[in-house]
């Protein structure tokens, strides 16, 4: 395997110049993959070229960070990179979707539009009982993947007894956080709710980017497209008909994606959401999209589980995935019967902990009734409040897609005894160390000229 595929993952994650990183594997990866740990807070699933793999999570893992090598470079047990890949794009969870839960989410669709709403919490709540119980991805935010970089990152420094490492830091304008709100519309009240919702995110100074389901569900028309772009929001595209059938098989899929791109195009949107959560990543190529909002941190409370266990924007080919990493209203207030912000402030907490983007789905459609309203206008007021003390950017997923497309092509070259940042966008851009305090990584951003 190539020195270069193993270092992309930390490359790309950090944008760090890659003389600060030579990683190489200290032997054949196995023919098997499976779960071992990289230190006490990182789950990795994949190959590894020591020790053992397990196949389920209810085994003792082995540790593979007792084999890595230090001298000079680094030599590691497995291949960072495609660990970081399969916890991504949730490889490892596909092999356990089985043929009974695809059962049975098809017998709830069958029968859905025949269920009361009470009836239809009911069975939600059933289906999701014991979910607390799930040991993997970590609830209520999963950070595995910056765990595992960051600690690669730790090792960079020791082997190479260097004092920082230059990166280019994650956001525009040195902000600490990135915040998104979302809105995706399922029905005609919701749908008819949308100019009061677009009242109330502009009472708090925030724009936000509404999903549109083209068809069947609703009528889409022009002037209600018109009066969306023209009051600053952003407009994407939620699934086809939102019958929980997209992915259900490959040709299905492939079918409903011609006639999504172009409903991309007719509404201009740069973004898609698949309905229920419901994801393939192997088949997003067929997506013409700059980015998808369709994959959960964390997903215990969602039809399909799994979760990508990062809270960073990440690339899947061409595609930009800005995962959801905040609870959904809809969940909040209906599964788990709560209707304060306490656990969005919890997710909040630890995603701006590692400088992550907070992705918030709140529905036209639930926040019509006025104590779910209110729980809403919360939300919005503790965003503010993040904002105005200056520890998030609140902004549109096109905005973040933008950025993190120029921050791709950035890269950092050394100008004399200083570093500077070259590329689009790079008056945005400011230039962080990471460096090692009491044994833990620690970041510095430069000050701009």
């Amino acid at each position: 395997m190539e020195r270069r595929k193993v270092n992309d993952a930390l490359l790309e994650y950090y944008r760090c110049p890659e003389i600060y990183v030579d990683f190489t594997l200290s032997g054949e990866l196995s023919d098997d993959s499976g779960y071992f740990r990289f230190g006490q807070d990182a789950i990795c699933y994949g190959q590894s070229c020591s020790g053992s793999r397990a196949k389920l999570l209810t085994s003792e893992l082995y540790d593979a960070f007792a084999d890595v090598t230090v001298n000079g470079s680094a030599a590691l047990p497995f291949d960072p990179t495609q660990v970081v890949e399969n916890l991504r794009l949730e490889r490892y969870v596909r092999d356990s979707r089985g043929a009974s839960k695809a059962i049975l989410q098809n017998a709830y669709y069958l029968v859905r539009s025949m269920m009361s709403p009470a009836l239809r919490k009911r069975v939600q709540r059933t289906y999701f009982k014991g979910w607390e119980k799930q040991r993997f991805p970590n609830w209520p935010v999963d950070w595995t993947v910056e765990s595992i970089l960051e600690t690669l990152l730790v090792l960079s420094l020791k082997a190479r007894s260097l004092d920082r490492i230059p990166f280019i830091w994650f956001w525009p304008d040195g902000a600490p956080s990135c915040a998104v709100v979302t809105h995706d519309i399922e029905t005609l009240a919701g749908r008819d709710f949308c100019s009061t919702l677009m009242d109330i995110d502009d009472s708090f100074a925030i724009k936000s980017a509404f999903q549109i389901i083209p068809e069947e569900r609703y009528p889409v028309l022009g002037s209600f497209l018109d009066e969306m772009r023209g009051r600053g929001f952003e407009i994407n595209v939620h699934d086809s008909n939102h019958d929980g059938y997209l992915f259900k098989n490959r040709e299905e899929f492939l079918r409903r994606a011609q006639r999504i791109n172009q409903y991309g195009r007719d509404f201009g949107a740069l973004g898609f959401r698949s309905g229920i959560l419901y994801r393939n990543e192997e088949w997003y190529e067929a997506l013409d999209f700059a980015y998808d909002m369709s994959i959960p941190n964390v997903a215990h409370l969602d039809p399909q589980r799994g979760g990508c266990c990062t809270v960073m924007p990440f690339f899947i080919d061409k595609l930009l995935e800005l995962p959801t990493t905040a609870t959904q209203d809809y969940t909040l207030f209906n599964i788990l019967n709560d209707y304060s912000i306490d656990l969005w402030k919890r997710q909040l907490a630890f995603i701006t902990e590692k400088h992550g983007l907070a992705n918030f789905i709140v529905h036209p459609d639930y926040v019509i009734e006025k104590r779910a309203q209110r729980t809403y206008k919360e939300l919005l007021e503790y965003l503010v409040s993040l904002r105005s003390d200056g520890k998030i950017w609140v902004a549109l997923p096109r905005q973040v897609d933008h950025w993190w497309r120029q921050r791709r092509q950035m890269r950092l070259l050394r100008s004399g005894d200083k570093w500077r940042v070259e590329g689009p966008g790079q008056d945005r851009a400011l230039i962080a160390y990471a460096s090692l305090a009491n044994d833990r990584l620690e970041y510095t951003l430069e000050k701009s000229e």
